[in-house]
């Protein structure tokens, strides 16, 4: 791709330019190993390297040189899955609701004639 070789180049202008503040010694020197870091970012954002890390093909934390697709980890992730536990049929305990249900107004309405108002 023409974005990964604009990053690449851009990355090892950054690695000549790392080496050149090293060699030449005094204040350079120190921002050699800064320089050296931010080069090795730019290789991380190659726009392929980056597509594939949105696609989940990469990890996000791989190395720019490590890109090995990952593995699948083994055995079974997901607990195995309970089935729901059989109850009684809902039309049966409604109709023994329902059935009580009359049988108990009856007899509510039995022992009302029993003891009338007056």
């Amino acid at each position: 791709m023409k974005g990964d070789r604009a990053v690449e180049s851009g990355a090892e202008k950054l690695e000549k330019l790392s080496d050149l503040a090293a060699a030449k010694g005094g204040m350079a020197a120190k921002l050699a190993p800064a320089l050296a870091e931010d080069a090795a970012f730019l290789g991380k954002l190659k726009p392929s390297l980056m597509v594939k890390r949105a696609k989940g093909e990469l990890p996000k934390n791989a190395e720019p040189g490590a890109a090995q697709a990952p593995r699948a980890p083994w055995g079974p992730q997901h607990p195995a899955q309970k089935t729901p536990e059989s109850g009684p049929n809902p039309f049966v305990v409604a109709g023994t609701a329902f059935g009580v249900g009359s049988l108990l107004a009856k007899v509510i309405d039995w022992r009302g004639h029993a003891h009338p108002r007056r």
